[in-house]
């Protein structure tokens, strides 16, 4: 009677087991959904001055924050400038989608190759890439101006020991995980705002459509 007892009660230690470890996965499985979820509306706002890009909803609700690295030559939107260009900008192609973290992209093509994570000599551009147009006439867009034209991307980076610092040729490098993470977040046509300090604009401003 004894054994008989105390295999059942193995069984239903067992059994618990199992229910708790299930539940725990259901529960991960929901916690990771929800912070990949791709979201209808969401505004980006690059602050060079912090080295960070801001994640928001729509309503101003901060969703993730970022660090990233702009240009070591500064700010501006002439063409071979190597500068990061101010202004609205949105999200005009997403590039790279499932290719594997790190994964080196050349002409916007994937390689097939893996970087080595500060290891590599090289501005490379790794993992994702979010292509950006500029939206202001005369400032980011337009003849000699162009973000577009400029291939201005949201990236990631092998020189990853440089993020937070200003050390891109222009684009705005992120780490890989991050800019994965990022890239699951937001649509083509997300609006991106790339400013040298977020403190000196009105939190809601939005571009002309």
């Amino acid at each position: 009677m004894t054994t008989y007892l105390y295999v059942i009660l193995i069984t239903l230690m067992q059994i618990s087991f199992a229910n708790i470890q299930a539940m725990e996965t259901d529960t991960n499985s929901t916690s990771n959904s929800s912070a990949n979820q791709l979201l209808d509306t969401a505004i980006i706002t690059v602050d060079i001055s912090e080295q960070k890009l801001y994640l928001r909803k729509e309503n101003n609700e901060l969703v993730k924050t970022y660090d990233i690295s702009t240009s070591k030559f500064g700010i501006g939107s002439k063409a071979y400038s190597n500068k990061t260009p101010l202004g609205w900008h949105h999200i005009e192609n997403k590039i790279g989608a499932d290719a594997p973290e790190g994964t080196i992209f050349k002409a916007r093509q994937n390689t097939g190759k893996i970087a080595k994570i500060n290891g590599e000599i090289g501005d490379l551009v790794t993992s994702r890439i979010m292509w950006l147009k500029g939206l202001d006439e005369g400032k980011n867009l337009g003849t000699g101006i162009d973000s577009y034209k400029r291939y201005i991307y949201i990236h990631g980076t092998a020189e990853e020991n440089k993020i937070g610092k200003r050390a891109s040729h222009g684009c705005i490098r992120m780490l890989n995980r991050d800019v994965i993470e990022l890239f699951n977040l937001v649509k083509e046509k997300t609006k991106i705002n790339i400013v040298m300090n977020q403190e000196t604009i009105p939190s809601i401003e939005k571009p002309l459509e």
